[in-house]
């Protein structure tokens, strides 16, 4: 009997935004705004994990630990994004599901390990995308569709079709007898999006979200546009994914198939979401469905992080996982019938950050974070707080001389802050800053932080009062933090291991670690203080 097929539907920038969500959410959740009933479908003929989390909230590092099932730090120069570079060495579950006998194959963004350093994207002998790449900007080519037809369906339509004859394409390339592992990773999910898009492609009133943002966002309406923008893209990835199972469908290969659905951190350009270990930086949607393994139905509170999927991958294709992979299968929970938290081990996930964007800071240093989640506390350690967290406030020393225009801030993520992507809702609060109401925002967003934040979510779900130096907190702190060292510690971590850390120094930075500079080494080593 012929393996089961994978299709990992990986979405760029996706955070938790899906309909499947909201009857487990209070009556102001955004996911109460949005119908993605594709995904939910997926979710409700298998299973729905409510606390999943990536390992990194930025794409190649993410993406790094999802291919290997190692944490970021783990996969060499794939921990940064700008210069990354995969070392070959590290086994990746395309490639061992490939030597056992699958054919593998992508459509869109993927960050494949194993090929060539100049062709990091897999070449043609992997990429199906004949039928082209209009999907990675949904709203921007439906608007122009739909300037031309006034069809607005027919407008989807296409971007829809495209879908279909690159997955086609794939599968018409294939060995028939042999099952096949396809990832399809959309980026329209990623910055920019056509503004206003959400409300005349997918009827999203931005005025709807009143009230339901996050608290540290100012509730106005040019970032409730923002944010409604975001979520019709959410919708266009739900509408492409039904695609692929109406594929699946006609092929007869649905029930043989297992469809796994998620994405790689939260929405960009927005304050404390992505390129941060806050929640909404981290958290992602994340269902599973295979007929006769995965439980129907089943609700997942077990905290899980996404790296897990490369040895969940390997057991359905019946690989064994390499020794070098810590992360573990998730099909024990998910063959289970109990709901809720099933694994009594699996009550925390961490999280980390290095560097995004490479032009952040000076010597291209990096914002270093750790964190470990719970179902109640989240406590993160920032190891350099004299650094700024979104980046050097470029074009803001000299502000109020020559300020960055809206439309630089809107569009250009270099003109300020750059570990922010550009967005309206970037413009707007830095447009806006000196208004004393939205000061406290501001500064959350936008400001340094100390060396230790500690959140009690059960009380502050958005993760505004930072309990590191109360004293009430002061052995739950205590705990946290040596769980989180104990953990990276034995996870060969270099900014616990290494007396001079390699993400200070070149190749990871601009500092070439062959030079003598004893004060920089001093200042920026990797110990923590």
């Amino acid at each position: 009997m012929k393996k089961p097929n994978i299709l990992f539907a990986f979405a760029d920038d996706w955070g938790r935004y899906a309909s499947a969500y909201a009857e487990h959410e209070g009556e102001k959740s955004i996911n109460h705004l949005i119908q993605t009933p594709n995904f939910d479908w997926v979710a409700k003929e298998g299973a729905l994990f409510k606390n999943a989390f990536v390992p990194a909230p930025t794409c190649t590092p993410c993406r790094s630990s999802v291919l290997s099932g190692r944490y970021f730090w783990q996969t060499g120069l794939g921990a940064i994004l700008k210069g990354a570079v995969w070392d070959r060495k590290i086994p990746s579950y395309p490639f061992l599901v490939e030597d056992s006998g699958y054919n593998i194959g992508f459509s869109y963004k993927v960050w494949s390990p194993g090929v060539p350093k100049d062709d990091p994207y897999g070449g043609d002998t992997r990429r199906y995308q004949s039928a082209g790449n209009d999907f990675s900007h949904f709203s921007f080519k439906v608007t122009d569709e739909y300037e031309k037809t006034k069809n607005l369906i027919q407008a989807k339509k296409s971007l829809y079709d495209e879908v279909k004859n690159n997955f086609l394409s794939f599968i018409e390339d294939q060995d028939s007898d042999k099952p096949f592992c396809y990832w399809w990773g959309p980026n329209n999910t990623h910055r920019e999006w056509q503004r206003g898009s959400g409300k005349k492609i997918w009827d999203i009133n931005p005025d709807d979200l009143k009230g339901r943002l996050p608290e540290f966002l100012p509730d106005v309406h040019d970032i409730r546009e923002d944010f409604a923008d975001y979520l019709g893209e959410c919708m266009a990835f739900d509408g492409g994914l039904g695609v692929l199972l109406d594929c699946l469908k006609e092929m007869g290969e649905l029930d043989n198939t297992f469809i796994v659905v998620s994405g790689d951190h939260g929405i960009p350009g927005v304050p404390r979401a992505k390129c941060n270990l806050y929640d909404i930086g981290c958290e992602v949607a994340l269902a599973a469905r295979l007929p006769n393994v995965v439980k129907e139905n089943h609700i997942i509170d077990d905290m899980v992080n996404i790296m897990d999927v490369a040895p969940t991958f390997l057991e359905i294709a019946g690989v064994e996982k390499p020794s070098t992979m810590p992360a573990n299968s998730l099909l024990p929970i998910m063959k289970s019938s109990k709901n809720g938290q099933v694994d009594p081990e699996r009550t925390f996930v961490i999280t980390g950050r290095e560097r995004h964007v490479h032009v952040a800071r000076e010597w291209n240093l990096p914002y270093p974070q750790r964190a470990i989640r719970t179902n109640k506390y989240l406590y993160i350690r920032n190891f350099k707080p004299d650094r700024w967290p979104v980046g050097d406030p470029k074009g803001m020393d000299n502000y109020e001389a020559k300020p960055p225009t809206f439309e630089e801030l809107e569009h250009e993520t270099y003109s300020a802050y750059p570990d922010m992507d550009a967005s309206p809702t970037k413009a707007w609060m830095i447009h806006n800053r000196n208004n004393k109401e939205l000061k406290e925002s501001y500064e959350l967003g936008f400001g340094k932080r100390p060396g230790e934040e500690l959140y009690d979510l059960k009380k502050d779900p958005n993760y505004l009062n930072n309990l590191s130096k109360d004293n009430e907190y002061k052995s739950i702190k205590e705990s946290l933090s040596k769980q989180l060292m104990d953990e990276l510690e034995n996870q060969g971590d270099p900014r616990l291991v290494e007396e001079n850390c390699r993400f200070e120094l070149s190749p990871y930075t601009d500092v070439d670690d062959k030079l003598d500079n004893t004060e920089f080494r001093k200042k920026n080593a990797g110990h923590i203080p």
